[in-house]
Parts: C-alpha cells; structure tokens; sequence
C-alpha cells in the first residue's frame, strides 16, 4: 500500500528525535527489533579494508578482490580453494569477537523489556551479546551452520569445529582434501546455510523461530509496540521494513524508528508514528543508554 506513495525523511532536530526514540522505548510494552547489515557495520563487521585485508591478502593478489562479500561468488577452481576462502570468511565473521560493544548495549536497552528481534544479519551477534536465543529469528540463515548442496534433506549442521581445522590446516590457498565437507547422506558437496537461492534449507530451528515470532506479534497486537528497525537497506525490504510498515499502520499504538545513515525514512502515512534518525546506529545506541 505504501509502494507508490511518497515517502518522508526526517527533518526533524536530532536531538528531540532522541528524546521522542527514549521516550518510546520506555513506554513500550513490547519491542521488535528489526536488524540488517547496517548494524553489524556499526559493531565492527567491515567487509572491506583492515579486516579484508588481514585474512584475505593472498587472494586479493591472486585474484584482485575488493571485499569479502563479492570474493564469495567467485567460481574457484577447486573445492580445496573455495574452502580455503569461506573457511577464513566463516572463521572471522562468525567465530570471532570483533564486536565494539554496539549489540551488547543494544541489549542492555532492551533486556528488561518484552523484545523480539528479526534479522538478515547471518552472523550470530545478538546470541554473543546475551540475546535470549528463543527471541531471535535469524531469517536467512547462519554462517555458523552448513547444509546439503543439493539439498537432500531439510537439515543443517554446526559447522565450528570443521571450519576451525580448515582455518588452521590450510596452506596455499587450499584446505586439505580429507577436509572438504560433504553431505553425510548422500555425498554431494555441502554447502553455507544461506539464502542465495531455492535451495536453501529452512530446518525444525528455522520453521520453530518462525512461530515464535508470529506469536510474538500477535500477542502484541494494538499493543504500545515499539518497531525498532537499525540499518534495515533496500535489498530485502519485504522481510523487516514493509512488514513493520504495515503493521504500525493498523495499529496507532505503535511507533516505528529507523535508525540508518543515509537511508531513514518512512511512508508518509505513518509519518505521525515514525522517528527517523539519519545517523549512525552506534551513535544512537550510545545515546540511548545516557
């Protein structure tokens, strides 16, 4: 309903647009959050530059890549150097703490507070910061899990202590060929549990979360809900940004905020019930929590 109408940004004074965001965390009686790669940027997750640079600095000469990300789609010539590659990529943005304290404060603003959160993001933060994990709905999948290329069946599989000797054992640019991961029910090659196509699998955990998040909203129905969304793009609008959209519509009890530097705002039906803040998400936490 909003797609051909114009849309708002805020213009509004930063700092009355915070206190509006205070004021409407604390007289909430419910917060979902709505979280895409924006925030996990804010936490410290680059996929450019420093961090690209120290893991991945003999295929940025060998092949001139210019972040991970796009490293990822590249056709390798053989598994042993695609493992090589997603093992480091798996190892340093699932299984290691860089994170500059954006989601641990992040939970402390809402950890008293009846909270849900709903996420892209494929990186494990919220459970590392003390998320409760039965109120989290990691919708595209997890680095942290492996599945069946073709796939054969509907499950996935931990992945840590795979990736970890891949990690560790690797030399030229190729893990050991006994190290390759593949399906144990049918021996195809296995693959990231992520959403790049139809063949993602959406296991028991998955379909489970599912649930709870449907519950959690219609618990909360035409209740004072807060729809918290922090650097939510235009790559999969449908999943968090339409969705909280619609529902702060149908109820006037709701309040929809959009935090994301260079990209807040809001349909102009809802710009009553919106706060848009065109800032960074780190900055905006660290405000909050004064």
């Amino acid at each position: 309903m909003f797609l051909q109408k114009k849309t708002s940004r805020s213009t509004a004074d930063f700092s009355a647009e915070i206190i509006r965001l205070k004021n409407a965390l604390n007289a909430a009686d419910a917060v979902v959050i709505g979280a895409g790669a924006g925030l996990s940027t804010a936490a410290g997750f680059t996929y450019t530059g420093e961090r690209f640079e120290k893991y991945f600095s003999d295929f940025i000469e060998k092949y001139g890549f210019t972040d991970m990300y796009s490293g990822g789609f590249y056709p390798f010539e053989t598994p042993e150097e695609h493992w090589a590659y997603w093992s480091r990529y798996i190892y340093c943005n699932r299984y290691t703490d860089v994170d500059n304290g954006v989601y641990k404060r992040l939970f402390g603003l809402v950890k008293d507070k009846d909270y849900f959160v709903l996420t892209t993001n494929v990186d494990h933060r919220f459970q590392k910061a003390g998320f409760d994990k039965k109120r989290l709905f990691y919708t595209q999948g997890d680095y942290g899990l492996f599945q069946c290329s073709a796939p054969c069946h509907n499950e996935t599989y931990d992945n840590e202590e795979a990736v970890r000797r891949m990690f560790a054992e690797q030399k030229n640019m190729r893990v050991p060929a006994e190290l390759v991961p593949k399906c144990p029910k049918c021996g195809k090659p296995m693959t990231m549990n992520l959403r790049a196509d139809d063949k993602f699998v959406q296991d028991e955990g998955w379909y489970k979360a599912s649930e709870r998040y449907c519950k959690f909203i219609g618990d909360h129905e035409n209740t004072n809900i807060l729809f918290l969304e922090l650097g939510v793009g235009y790559n999969t609008p449908a999943i968090i940004k339409f969705p909280f959209w619609q529902m702060t519509a149908e109820n006037p009890r709701a309040v929809y905020a959009c935090v994301n530097f260079g990209e807040a705002f809001c349909p102009e039906e809802i710009s009553a019930q919106s706060i848009c803040l065109n800032a960074d998400i780190a900055e905006v936490i660290g405000l909050l929590k004064e």
